[in-house]
This record gives structure tokens, sequence and C-alpha cells, in this order.
């Protein structure tokens, strides 16, 4: 996706990031980094979680990972110089008034500068609980709206995520006003294809808690047609398609007063190029059968039953695990 007209868009821009140390926003800074170096400025948001600094975190959390390797080569010495030349690391939270940002004088500066807002603050615990969830999911991009309004320049970009993200847009077009407003929807978020290398990925999410269950021994069995499929789309393509959704919102729309919503849904469209259920599983079987994930032992990883239909699920439970708890 290297465009020079998608490039050039963001030459000399300011973009808050929220979210800053998810699996996304790490894609998405480091793609903007390495492909617009003359991009102005990124303030990254962090939640302050221990008595380290906004740059302590920016180093740990971000800019010190495998998947900045590339951009470090490329600037080799000059790789540090150059991050706090271009990235502006915050302490917030997007669950608090005014995205929680204590240092009233970066708070203006923000006001002043920034021309595009990236929301990736997300909670994609699909058991979170309901006032955390709520907080971040729905609360948080209020709070960016309103952040967004304060702002001298009218750009704006949102991504949001289930229920409480369902909420969330809602709320986005309760507060929008005459902001621009993007939302992209990607599907099932996965390692990388390509960039910055392949196969880079970070944290426990989406699939990962199937996969690892089933490594562990703790996935003897599955609701769900094993023929159906999941549709897996790579982090940094959907990086690529915030980009360009980002670039083709505010060339075409930012002057002309459009207060439509657009919603981008990025998934994978064939068949064809989506994994079903039982493929996946039979790979992560046929992984953790020869790489056992504890002391060396695969006499506990099984492949897993399916159960099409509530039905049949109801009926395995109660013959395997009612019925012998009643006669014990």
């Amino acid at each position: 996706m290297e465009s020079n007209g998608m490039i050039q868009s963001f030459e000399n821009k300011s973009i808050l990031v929220t979210g800053s140390t998810g699996f996304l926003s790490k894609l998405f800074v480091e793609k903007l980094l390495r492909v617009q170096p003359n991009v102005k400025q990124l303030y990254l948001l962090f939640r302050p979680a221990d008595a380290s600094s906004p740059t302590q975190r920016l180093h740990k959390d971000v800019t010190g990972k495998e998947v900045f390797r590339l951009l470090r080569k490329k600037h080799g010495l000059g790789f540090d110089s150059f991050i706090s030349e271009k990235v502006t690391p915050v302490f917030g939270d997007v669950s608090l008034e005014n995205l929680g940002i204590k240092d009233s004088e970066v708070e203006k500066k923000m006001h002043k500068e920034i021309d595009i807002v990236a929301n990736f603050a997300a909670t994609t615990n699909f058991e979170e609980r309901y006032d955390v969830a709520l907080a971040v999911n729905t609360t948080g991009p209020k709070h960016v709206m309103e952040l967004a309004k304060k702002r001298a320049k009218l750009y704006g970009w949102l991504i949001t995520y289930a229920f409480t993200k369902g909420m969330g847009e809602i709320t986005i077009d309760h507060l929008k006003g005459n902001l621009p407003v993007v939302i992209v929807r990607p599907t099932i978020v996965t390692s990388t294809y390509s960039e910055p290398f392949p196969g880079w990925t970070e944290g426990f999410k989406s699939l990962d808690p199937m996969v690892i269950s089933l490594g562990i021994g703790m996935l003897p069995c599955f609701l769900g047609d094993n023929e159906s499929f999941f549709n897996i789309i790579p982090g940094d393509m959907v990086v690529n398609a915030i980009i360009a959704a980002m670039v083709n919102h505010s060339n075409n729309n930012i002057f002309s007063g459009d207060k439509d919503r657009y919603v981008y849904h990025i998934s994978i469209s064939t068949h064809k190029e989506q994994t079903s259920i039982i493929k996946l599983l039979s790979f992560a079987y046929d992984y953790f059968r020869e790489n056992p994930w504890r002391n060396g032992d695969s006499s506990e990883i099984v492949k897993p039953v399916f159960f099409p239909t509530m039905t049949s699920f109801r009926e395995h439970i109660h013959t395997n695990f009612v019925v012998p708890k009643k006669v014990s």
C-alpha cells in the first residue's frame, strides 16, 4: 500500500492515537513512521499503570517492541532521536473526561495542533465486566469525540468494537454534529501478512484463547459447524485499510460539509481465502502434538468433538457430566 498520494496526505499532520499499547495501534504507528517520516507529530495516549514516565512507557510498550525492528534498522543510532522528535507520549484514559489528561500545557498543544484522531482504545475481552467494557468501548468514544470538537481543525477518525462498541457508535452519531467521522470494522484480526515483516503478533486476543485451550488440553469439544469459516484478516492489511479510509475521507469530504457516517468493513471476501474451523483446529492439533505446550507431554492434547446444534451439545453435557454426577 505504498501509494504516494496516501503517504503525502500525512505529511506535516499531527495525529492523536488512543489505545497506544494495542496490537493494531502499534502496527499503525510503525507504518506511519516508516512510510511517512515527515508526519509532524504523533500523540500517543497511555493509561498510567505504574511509576514509569510517559517516555519510559513509550519505549517499554511500543517502540521497544520487535515490530519496530525495521524502523530501528533504518534509522540506526538515530532511532531514539527520531522517535523523540516525532512521538509525544501522553498519560490519559479514554474512560475519563478530557481523556484524563492532567498536563494542561500538553492538552492545549493537542487542541491546537491535532489534525486527525485515531481511536484504537478498546477492551476486546468477550467476558469483560460490563462497567469496564462500557467505560472504554462506549463512554470512551464519547470522550474522544468531545476532545475532537475542541480542536481547531475538523478531521475525525474512529474505530470501535461488539455490544458496547455498537453503543459507542450510536453515541458518536448523537455527538458528531458537523464533525466528519469514519468507522472501520475489521473481522478477526490476526498476525501480520507482510509488514513490517510476516507473522508478528502480540497479546491474547480473538482466536488465541481457542488455539491455546486446545494446546493445554482444555478444548475437548466445540459448539459449531466444523465446516463454517473464520473470516480472518492480517493486522497489517487492516492498518492499510485504515490509512486508506482516513485519506479518502479527508480528501473527499473534509471541505464538503458532508455529515454522513462512513463505515468500512474490512474482511476476506471469498470462501477460498477463508479458514474453516476444523482446518484451523486441525493445524493447531498437529502443531501441539509435535510441540507440546506442557513438559513435552502431548497425551493431554485431543481433537475436539464438534456439536453442530445446541441439542447435540446439551445431550453431550447431560450424558457425560450430569448423569455421572448424579450416579456418584
